[in-house]
């Protein structure tokens, strides 16, 4: 059970790659969320996200329980969910209005320049669901992080097109 859990939160052992195991984390969750949005469109990324979000928990809580631990740096699991989410601001959209979703580059740029800003900073509730600690904590923080960078990511495209008035 502990070596299925250590197998999640880790992402196959991505989790252990120096330096900056969250960030390496955050680029690899990039060609997950186009190949799952290609197979399946926004439903599928939505579903894994959740997934994602929910075994997250499951690992987390097996590899620190609901200690006050920190989250320790190779949990990722977390990242790639938390990523996945703020591409959620790009995957609807194009699932909607049948756009080819690589044609949405600037928003993936966006949606990862984005989450990372907000992991690292841990801004208002991010920074409070980070000091949780336990696996509540591990996972929350970069899902607030996510719904942020899903939001900036929106709010730049608005600016982009107009949509604004700017």
């Amino acid at each position: 059970m502990r070596q299925l859990a250590r197998l999640i939160a880790t992402v196959g052992g991505l989790g252990y790659l120096k330096p900056a195991p969250g960030t390496w984390a955050s680029l690899a969750a990039l060609p997950l969320a186009w190949a799952l949005h290609v197979w399946g469109g926004f439903p599928l990324l939505a579903g894994a996200t959740l997934l994602a979000a929910v075994g997250g928990y499951w690992a987390s809580s097996v590899m620190v329980g609901e200690d006050r631990i920190k989250d320790p740096p190779e949990i990722v699991i977390d990242e790639v969910a938390g990523q996945w989410l703020a591409l959620w601001a790009i995957s609807c959209p194009a699932w909607l209005h049948g756009i080819e979703i690589a044609a949405l580059w600037p928003g993936w740029i966006s949606a990862f320049v984005l989450f990372r800003f907000f992991d690292i900073l841990k801004p208002g509730p991010i920074g409070w669901a980070d000091r949780r600690g336990g696996a509540s904590g591990v996972m929350m923080d970069d899902l607030f992080a996510g719904i942020a960078a899903g939001a900036g990511t929106l709010l730049l495209a608005g600016l982009a097109h107009g949509i604004l008035g700017l």
